[in-house]
């Protein structure tokens, strides 16, 4: 095009000079021939055709002429003026076609990235992950290769073929939170950050105008990773609460299916005796049927009761009741059960008289006895001590021989929660600790580790308000028996 600029300005020229055009006529012809130019090429031609311009108006149309000496200064001052009006038109000219492009680019990147959030939206949440999340990427800006990595799951996935090492660049720009664009490699990376947190990295390799185009791709891909993070999340917590639900159901039903053939069995035990006709063998062997039948009935009294109270507001009837009293009766209950422990009971401190409905307090202390006798060794100590502190009465109960992992120590309250190491004990439901925990909550109390013993063994304190009436008269005085 510059080419013909030059042509344009020796034709005219010829023309010109052939017609006999003054000077006054000519400027505007070869005026029109440096706009012309301008609105076609760089601003550098046009600046080389204006000068062509000003020359071939000089030698040609100014007196004298085919010299480039001019002997009226008006003449120098008309070129001069033609040079910078041509120059500034070229300039001008030249600055609205660059504006143009830029707006024509602009027009075009958007209109991509709309495209890319269709696609994006298009794709199934729990399926806009590694590939499938990139492919869009790379078809609609048609990058060489797009890599991203989730910090989450550790991941790095990649589509297209790299050239520059864009899997390590990418994973190193999450380690180092620092993006940057390589101009050699054509490699840009950025960090994936949500909520001013580092989630991950992507980089892009061949991506046009990476300054302006890779953070909008970076927002879309963070967007799109916290929608099928949120899309999982409830999902896992929707699944996690009807399996919750079909949980005490089934605990429900089995504990009522328990009943009827636990009273077959103590009624057949019971009639078995009355027949008179037994040997001293035989009445022992009936004793401990209709024994452990009961405790298999209270048990599952028990069951039925937790799977219950899960799913229920706990709302404790309170009346006055003496803490040493009932504790001791639950000690005592065990002691009778053959279970190859050592119960013991230590009382650390006076009687105490507690705010709290006793049927609840019997359930949430057994299940705590329950656990030290599954989760000990057999002919170990299990002791469970009673001392009141302050407008507190603190039931405590130890056993040893097993512990408790530190990072499972926030979680044995969860319910349904079960330990890797109480799964290798014994079986359950991993509702006890739980229940027992808003028994305890119910009575304006607290159920927790003592993480102060955690070095002997497993202890939890049970936490019951006093109540008011003997908080007034004043506590009794201390004293230490060991049951």
């Amino acid at each position: 095009m510059a080419s013909l600029g030059i042509v344009a300005v020796a034709a005219l020229t010829w023309g010109c000079f052939l017609l006999h055009v003054d000077f006054a006529t000519a400027i505007p012809l070869y005026l029109l021939v440096v706009v012309v130019q301008s609105l076609s090429g760089s601003f550098a031609w046009s600046a080389i055709v204006s000068t062509l311009a000003v020359g071939c108006l000089d030698f040609f149309f100014v007196e004298p002429v085919f010299t480039f000496r001019i002997a009226t200064p008006l003449n120098a001052v008309a070129l001069i003026a033609f040079l910078m009006t041509s120059l500034v038109i070229t300039n001008l000219v030249t600055r609205v076609r660059t504006e143009a492009k830029v707006s024509a680019l602009q027009k075009d990147r958007i209109d991509r990235l709309y495209h890319l959030a269709q696609h994006l939206l298009a794709i199934e949440p729990e399926l806009a992950v590694g590939e499938r999340l990139l492919e869009p990427f790379a078809g609609v800006f048609g990058t060489r290769a797009v890599c991203i990595f989730d910090a989450e799951s550790g991941d790095l996935q990649m589509v297209g073929a790299s050239r520059a090492q864009l899997p390590e660049r990418t994973r190193n720009a999450f380690y180092q939170e620092k993006d940057g664009d390589d101009a050699a490699s054509q490699v840009s990376v950025r960090c994936l950050r949500v909520g001013g947190k580092t989630t991950g990295a992507m980089g892009f390799e061949g991506l046009e105008d990476p300054k302006l185009t890779a953070g909008p791709l970076i927002s879309l891909a963070a967007a799109s990773q916290e929608r099928t993070r949120a899309f999982r999340k409830a999902s896992e917590a929707a699944a996690a609460a009807q399996t919750e639900v079909y949980r005490s159901a089934i605990l429900d039903a089995l504990a009522h299916e328990f009943k009827t053939p636990l009273a077959t069995i103590l009624a057949a035990a019971g009639g078995i005796r009355e027949t008179g006709s037994l040997k001293a063998e035989q009445l022992e062997m009936t004793d401990t049927v209709e024994s452990e039948a009961a405790r298999l009935g209270n048990l599952t009294s028990r069951l039925l009761r937790v799977a219950r109270l899960d799913q229920e507001v706990v709302r404790p009837l309170l009346e006055v009741t003496d803490a040493e009293t009932l504790v001791s009766d639950i000690v005592e209950q065990y002691k009778r059960t053959p279970l190859d422990r050592q119960v013991t009971f230590v009382r650390k401190s006076g009687t105490a008289e507690i705010s709290a409905d006793a049927e609840l307090l019997r359930l949430a202390l057994s299940q705590l006895l329950d656990n030290a006798c599954k989760y000990s060794l057999p002919d170990s100590e299990i002791k469970v001590e009673m001392e009141a502190q302050g407008d507190l009465v603190f039931v405590r109960v130890s056993n040893s021989g097993s512990s408790i992992p530190e990072a499972e120590q926030s979680r044995i309250f969860d319910r349904f929660y079960r330990g890797a190491e109480a799964r290798r004990f014994t079986t359950g439901s991993g509702l006890g600790l739980y229940v027992a925990r808003k028994i305890a909550l119910a009575h304006g109390g607290m159920l927790d580790l003592d993480i102060g013993r955690i070095h002997e063994g497993v202890t939890f304190y049970l936490a019951i308000p006093r109540a008011k009436g003997e908080l007034d008269h004043g506590d009794r005085a201390d004293t230490s028996t060991t049951v």
